[in-house]
């Protein structure tokens, strides 16, 4: 296991000979010492890395074998402070230089990506043969390799599933260097190493580089849709949004995504709500124990969009019966409202993920706002209960503690749970960032099978792993 000892092993080498070896390995551009802007999730590393194949990123690797070195995968950062500091931060390898796009017949049902590749760049690619992933997460400028290890997902997750659900083949270094690939193509990939199950593989996915360095990954692809609209309605409470997404899948309408954003109180304008409508509210089993504020009902209205993928002449009778059966001023558009695929959360704040079953969102919405004693901004993908939420970045550390405490405390009797993404430094001390998974036991074992000496990003998985 990397401890101080290890510090002491690379300071004996000399940190100036271990820039010149990963500088014979990388290139000299490629190896740095790091600068300010170089860290995790609020610890800094020690050297910057950037190999140009899979090969050097090995020898990077059995580098930082020898001397006792922990490694971090980075990808373009843009969620490089998601997730748990490491424990400690000496080589930050950057995978900008291991990426392209594996060539593929036209109209081929997968791709295959370097991890280091943008996804924006892979979607242009695929766009120009009329494919593409159907992967959309919110991240600008975020890699393949990024989205597969913080498991990211947009709004296509509804009916695709996220891009660890879509995987069909992938290939990652063990921490000590050795290249394991499985699922399709890993057979003949294979040289002295036999492939290995793609389930395995699929840890990968949202451990924060925790269980291996990403090489490439290989996913569904399919034709682009002839045409999309958005179907956009108003709405004034958690429960109301509740009843609509209940009808809407109940309907069969095949909807591609079912996007929520509720804006914290004040930020848009008020709307009258009915003496029927309230009683209704009033009356449900959620409000058990609450008092209806009929002027907190009609502050801070949100909107409940539904995307619709197909061709033009069926979508277009999908959306007729869509905007028939929710009503309430719905809106037909060609082009998605403007906090589509954007999370409600901005550099400082506390950013939450709420996971439940869909049938409990409202619940957990309404847990969120007691515990915070106000509405907060919540927003994602309703349709199957997953929604993020941003708690202000200028709460004391204690009283985000004690809203996680209390919102943990409803998820957990209702199969759901509150992962903290990313938190200011005081906050992020303060509390336990991933709560309780129950997948911590296979991520131990795979963690001592994938990097027994915990080399690889000590820390960032849950437990502490």
């Amino acid at each position: 296991m990397c401890t101080i000892a290890g510090m002491a092993a690379a300071s004996s080498t000399g940190a100036t000979e271990i820039t010149r070896k990963l500088t014979g390995i990388c290139g000299p551009p490629f190896a740095r010492f790091a600068g300010a802007a170089d860290e995790v999730a609020g610890r800094s590393a020690r050297w910057v890395a950037v190999p140009g194949g899979p090969e050097a990123a090995a020898e990077v690797l059995r580098l930082a074998a020898r001397h006792d070195l922990t490694v971090v995968p980075r990808g373009a950062g843009t969620k490089i402070d998601w997730g748990a500091a490491p424990a400690r931060v000496d080589i930050l390898l950057d995978t900008g230089r291991l990426a392209g796009i594996g060539h593929q017949a036209t109209g081929s049902p997968v791709a295959e990506v370097g991890a280091g590749t943008p996804l924006r760049a892979v979607q242009a690619t695929l766009e120009r043969t009329g494919r593409r992933l159907p992967l959309d997460p919110p991240s600008p400028g975020a890699t393949l390799g990024g989205v597969l290890a913080a498991d990211e997902a947009g709004p296509l997750r509804l009916r695709h599933g996220t891009a660890c659900e879509q995987l069909v083949g992938l290939r990652w270094l063990r921490a000590d260097g050795e290249l394991l690939s499985a699922g399709i193509g890993a057979a003949d990939r294979a040289t002295t190493n036999p492939p290995v199950g793609l389930d395995l593989g699929r840890l990968l996915c949202g451990s924060q580089g925790g269980l291996g360095v990403l090489v490439s990954a290989t996913l569904r692809a399919q034709a682009l849709p002839a045409s999309r609209v958005w179907i956009s309605r108003p709405v004034w409470t958690p429960l109301e949004v509740h009843d609509l997404i209940r009808a809407v899948l109940a309907a069969r309408l095949d909807p591609a995504a079912i996007e929520l954003d509720l804006p914290a109180a004040g930020s848009r304008a008020r709307r009258p709500i009915s003496p029927a409508r309230a009683a209704a509210l009033a009356n449900h089993p959620s409000m058990a124990g609450r008092r209806l504020d009929p002027t907190a009902s009609r502050d801070g209205a949100g909107t409940l969009a539904v995307l619709l993928e197909g061709g033009p002449a069926e979508v277009t009778e999908r959306a007729d019966r869509l905007v028939a059966l929710v009503a309430g001023d719905a809106t037909v558009d060609h082009s998605p409202p403007e906090w589509w695929r954007r999370y409600p959360f901005a550099p400082g704040d506390t950013a939450l993920r709420v996971e439940v079953p869909i049938s409990d969102l409202h619940a957990a919405v309404y847990a969120l706002r007691d515990a915070a004693g106000t509405p907060v901004p919540v927003r994602g993908s309703a349709g199957l209960g997953v929604v993020h939420a941003a708690l202000p970045g200028a709460l004391p550390a204690e009283r985000v503690a004690s809203i996680l405490a209390a919102v943990r405390g409803v998820l957990l009797a209702r199969r759901g749970r509150c992962v903290v993404l990313s938190a200011p430094p005081a906050v992020r001390q303060a509390v336990d960032v991933w709560g309780e998974p129950a997948v911590i036991p296979r991520l131990r074992a795979a963690k001592e099978h994938l990097d027994p000496h915990r080399r690889l990003a000590p820390g960032r998985l849950p437990g502490g792993l």
